[in-house]
């Protein structure tokens, strides 16, 4: 069987060490709640080997790749339909998924954080995640507070997730070998389906927190708060890096109620 050519404008590079890939497969739990789940990107299948192997869950696979796609016709061809040439980042999962499902991949590095906000999109669905990211990428995910890694992507999905930075992944076991570290994290969806808070406005606050994140929250949120009525509050005069996803939920039922 011919093999795929990693592509450069698609962010590929190819996981060779079967022991990385084996430890990748055994972080999903499916005794949290799913009985499917969906591979993101893979390549040739050295997850997907593994993947489907198992026989707790159903295993899909989805490759923007028509090249990966055809490979993996040929190499799995009891997948059918289970098998989707398709972008990621544009599918609609309730047509595919009824129920709650899990996602696991080596995913692109050029397209990490748009990944992460899919899976915070589809987070009523999405109840786990295991994936390989750039290093800097994970640490971001799995920043606390008052680190210089913090911000916004780490707030959201600390917002709904567990985030466990799993461990580090040399360059040398990938094909072609990337110019970075990376590292496998795990997202485990929160029990709680909503924030305790107008989640809409609770994103707002975020992000006007973090895109002028050395103002004091005063300065960064003038446009979202009363501020005749908000002047006592303590909060305000902080950055946002400092906040925990706690301290930004009661700031937004803060100003929900000083309208």
């Amino acid at each position: 069987m011919s093999i795929v050519r990693a592509k450069k404008h698609l962010g590929q590079h190819f996981l060779t060490d079967k022991n990385i890939a084996a430890k990748i497969v055994d972080s999903l739990r499916p005794e949290k709640g799913y009985s499917q789940v969906l591979e993101v990107g893979p390549g040739m299948g050295i997850l997907s080997d593994f993947l489907l192997q198992k026989t707790q869950y159903e295993t899909f696979l989805i490759d923007i790749d028509t090249e990966s796609y055809e490979f993996l016709q040929k190499k799995y061809p009891q997948l059918g339909e289970h098998l989707i040439n398709n972008d990621f980042l544009e599918m609609d999962f309730t047509h595919l998924f009824k129920g709650p499902f899990a996602i696991i991949g080596n995913f692109p590095y050029n397209i990490s954080s748009q990944i992460l906000f899919k899976v915070l999109d589809s987070r009523q669905q999405v109840v786990e995640v295991v994936g390989m990211f750039q290093k800097e990428v994970a640490e971001r995910c799995a920043a606390k507070p008052g680190s210089k890694e913090y911000g916004i992507l780490s707030v959201f999905l600390q917002a709904y997730y567990k985030v466990e930075y799993l461990f580090t992944v040399k360059a040398g076991v990938f094909n072609p070998p990337p110019k970075v570290l990376s590292a496998v994290i795990r997202l485990t969806r929160n029990e709680a389906k909503r924030l305790d808070c107008d989640e809409k406005l609770f994103w707002q606050v975020v992000k006007a927190g973090f895109n002028q994140r050395r103002k004091t929250l005063r300065n960064a949120l003038s446009s979202l708060i009363n501020k005749e009525k908000m002047t006592e509050e303590p909060t305000l005069d902080l950055r946002a890096e400092r906040l925990s996803v706690k301290d930004f939920v009661e700031l937004t039922n803060k100003i929900t109620a000083n309208k």
